[in-house]
């Protein structure tokens, strides 16, 4: 890939471009408020719900979207799937941004956030904190993510010397890669362990461990599929439909995997009935994997995976009921009791779209300036 890899070029300053920076703007205001006059001056999050969409969408949520490099890397360089290849670098960047923001989230989210360099001195560390683990794995993480992207600042700036140190090393950091999300992923649904009777039993198992990780891997799979065939239109790079399919014959079988998991659970928990109450709650489990079976029905059939539209249909399907069942089992599924409740503020949802439109602008920036893709031929992006 990177003997082919080629910057877009192109117009920097589009339309969508501008309209994002906007967005940021405004994003920037309610966060320079949250971190002068206090969180409380922006959230609605209380001692009931002490995390809000900050933590439920763009970290739990937003982490999982951002698994595109995490698989990639899984299958090209410990599955020696080589044919996948030219995939891994827009993945690897998407991955890159959406950990970044995340990172910035979970700052915006901390109370006393002058105080987070205590992470990382050792007599501060509870090692038997989970929440310890994902901030360590997450925070890693995060700047592995840029060291595996250096080969494309060193291609663009011709940095050989450099180059050849970094290509030493190099494996570390894939191992470092593969063995980092994994670790966190799956954290994320011990933490909603402890949540204990306060979370819906819909959501509340033993399994949240393994579901979580599944879901990284699925909702990876189906962002490299999203992410790919939205990049192939707008940059007119020509068609990967072929190699897609490839990549969403194995989503399926993992996707597949995860239901047999979740409803085998449900049912051996005598939870059926309760999924099918009519109750609110109730009703988002059963959009959360509606959406799943949707995905992977198209999935299931070579002829759907084939065609563009329907394997775009597919992932966005799959990236929906993967993004549910996470928000649900943060959000939706837990009760705090007491009459405590939680909607996320003007100032919250701003800085979370924000954050979206900041990632946005910062891939298109990238793809444009640094050698990212194989190009066939180029367009801009209006």
């Amino acid at each position: 890939m990177s003997e082919e890899a080629k910057p877009l070029g192109g117009r920097i300053f589009t339309p969508t471009f501008l309209v994002c920076l906007i967005i940021v703007g405004i994003a920037g205001y309610f966060a320079v408020k949250r971190f002068v006059f206090g969180i409380g001056s922006i959230s609605n999050m209380n001692d009931g719900f002490p995390w809000g969409i900050w933590i439920a969408y763009d970290v739990v949520v937003g982490t999982a979207f951002a698994c595109g490099g995490y698989v990639m890397a899984l299958l090209v360089y410990i599955l020696n799937k080589g044919q996948f290849h030219p995939l891994v670098r827009p993945a690897l960047l998407a991955s890159m941004f959406g950990y970044t923001l995340a990172g910035v989230s979970v700052f915006l989210d901390i109370g006393r956030y002058l105080n987070v360099y205590n992470l990382y001195l050792p007599w501060q560390m509870n090692f038997h904190s989970v929440m310890f683990e994902v901030a360590m794995c997450i925070g890693t993480y995060i700047f592995v993510l840029w060291l595996e992207f250096t080969p494309a600042f060193v291609e663009k700036w011709k940095l050989k010397n450099f180059g050849k140190r970094l290509n030493r090393v190099i494996f570390a950091l894939i191992a470092l890669g593969v063995l980092l999300p994994t670790m966190h992923q799956s954290s994320l649904g011990t933490m909603m362990l402890m949540a204990g009777y306060k979370l819906s039993p819909l959501w509340h198992t033993s399994t949240l461990p393994l579901l979580f990780l599944l879901t990284a891997l699925f909702m990876g799979f189906a962002m490299v599929v999203f992410e790919a065939t939205i990049s192939s239109r707008v940059y007119a790079l020509g068609d990967e439909t072929n190699m897609l399919s490839k990549v969403a014959r194995i989503m399926s079988w993992v996707l597949g995997f995860y239901l047999i998991i979740r409803f085998q659970n449900i049912f051996m928990r005598g939870e059926m009935a309760n999924a099918f109450s009519g109750t609110f709650l109730g009703n988002m489990f059963l959009v959360e994997n509606l959406m799943l079976l949707i995905g992977l029905f198209i999935l299931a059939y070579p002829n759907y995976r084939s065609n563009p539209r329907l394997l775009f249909v597919a992932a966005v399907a799959v990236l929906i009921g993967g993004s549910l069942f996470r928000f649900n089992t943060y959000i939706i599924g837990f009760d705090p009791g007491t009459g405590w409740k939680y909607f996320p503020s003007i100032g919250e949802q701003m800085i979370t779209y924000g954050l979206i439109a900041f990632e946005i602008a910062a891939y298109t920036l990238f793809v444009k300036v640094f050698p990212v893709f194989s190009v066939h031929k180029s367009a801009e992006l209006n």
